[in-house]
């Protein structure tokens, strides 16, 4: 094969390749085509027609930096939003944050608290990611209200971000679900980017995701927002654009200029941010007053159990423990909670209440049979000092699971048992 027929090949090679990789990313990364029939911007169809301000109310602000687009939306206090009543949200204690910021947020009133969230064109951050659309809503006398800022172009971002400054100049408190890893990080960089200062350094943030996965990953596959607003507050979304094509769409209007599609990422934050504001209603109820709260899943009360524990709350801990296993619990879980609630009653004082546990553990085999002989061997052989039956535990345990600490235990116990035994026999012939 000569030099031109090498390069012919090779030319068909790397074309093969090129291609199948083309492919694999469409596969991958690619939106599904619309029929050929429907192109997805049809010159001639009016509904793919008009600027974002011809189709959304709203206005066109100016300001210092430039102009952008606004709108706004409320959610009168007298409607449900799943099982939420909006006219909670103003009823809410000026203490109500206090328990889970762990005292940051101490009082505010909830009319001084800010729900942001953003929308971006990407997801990994950085200083090439902006935030073109910036939704925030807040709790007044006639409900809950929602006010977004989108930049028609990236020209636009610095009149965005002036315009939400002044806007959260009310605001004391900010909460976002994932703010304080993303949208707020996010935010800093483009307010640096463009050479201003944030307006988040005076405010204090409550990221509900933190709280979320305390009191809901035990028993929820994951704390997606969404997963939340479906699982705790009753909200089934219907024609939610997901997230990840949500950069898609904002590219594609910037080509185009026609904001059909757009329609829908402005409807999906708005109702992040009331999801939002509604589940902020109600979890941070339950680390206020742990022993109170109304759970109906024992794995509910069981993540706040290991909250209370963090703080070193444990009499609180080990209530909520056994109300957990009372209301049932999966096996995965039961077991492991019972070891802990025996480990609470010890370091407590509890010391009938802990050997009860233990002795519970060990009538069925399960993942913690053999730590609950194990415990059971040391209190009799250190609190009692009944070697024999410290000797009988540690037996049992090495017939369920042998180890090299258990044998050595049970060597060092046989050795103390018999000197017990032989000490009685020697003290009764010195009477003699």
């Amino acid at each position: 094969m000569d030099i031109q027929e090498q390069l012919a090949y090779l030319r068909q090679i790397i074309g093969q390749t090129i291609g199948q990789t083309a492919a694999r990313a469409d596969r991958k990364y690619g939106t599904p085509q619309p029929p050929a029939v429907q192109p997805a911007f049809d010159e001639d169809s009016p509904k793919d027609r008009g600027f974002v301000e011809d189709l959304l109310s709203g206005e066109v602000v100016e300001t210092a930096c430039g102009k952008h687009f606004e709108t706004g939306k409320l959610y009168a206090r007298h409607r449900r939003y799943g099982s939420y009543d909006i006219a909670d949200l103003l009823e809410l204690r000026p203490d109500f944050l206090a328990a889970l910021s762990d005292g940051a947020i101490p009082d505010s009133h909830p009319k001084r608290w800010a729900f942001l969230d953003t929308e971006t064109t990407g997801l990994a951050g950085g200083s090439g990611t902006y935030a073109f659309l910036i939704g925030v809503g807040s709790i007044d006398e006639e409900g809950f209200r929602v006010r977004q800022f989108f930049m028609r172009d990236y020209a636009e971002e610095a009149s965005v971000l002036h315009s939400l400054a002044e806007y959260l100049k009310p605001f004391d408190v900010l909460i976002t679900y994932n703010g304080k890893t993303y949208d707020q990080p996010l935010l800093e960089t483009r307010y640096t980017m463009c050479r201003s200062r944030h307006p988040f350094a005076r405010m204090e943030h409550l990221d509900l995701l933190y709280g979320a996965r305390r009191l809901f990953k035990l028993r929820l596959e994951n704390c997606r927002l969404v997963n939340l607003e479906n699982q705790i507050l009753g909200v089934e979304r219907e024609g939610d654009i997901p997230g990840e094509l949500i950069p898609y769409c904002y590219f594609e209007y910037l080509r185009t200029q026609r904001a059909y599609r757009l329609i829908s990422i402005f409807h999906h934050n708005v109702l992040d941010i009331v999801s939002l504001a509604c589940l902020t209603g109600v979890i941070p109820e339950a680390f206020r007053e742990p022993e109170n709260v109304r759970a109906r899943h024992g794995m509910d009360l069981l993540g706040l159990a290991r909250w209370l524990l963090l703080s070193d709350r444990m009499e609180e801990a080990l209530r909520l423990m056994r109300r957990a296993i009372d209301m049932g619990l999966p096996d995965r879980h039961l077991f492991r909670t019972l070891f802990d609630a025996g480990a609470v009653e010890k370091k407590l004082g509890l010391e009938h209440a802990a050997l009860a546990t233990y002795t519970d553990l060990t009538l069925s085999p399960n993942p913690f049979q053999v730590k609950a002989y194990e415990e059971l061997a040391k209190h009799y052989e250190h609190r009692e000092k009944n070697y024999a039956m410290a000797l009988e535990c540690v037996r049992a345990a090495r017939a369920a699971e042998d180890s090299d600490a258990l044998a050595s235990r049970q060597q060092r116990l046989e050795r103390r048992n018999a000197a017990a035994v032989r000490q009685p026999r020697l003290s009764m012939k010195s009477t003699r």
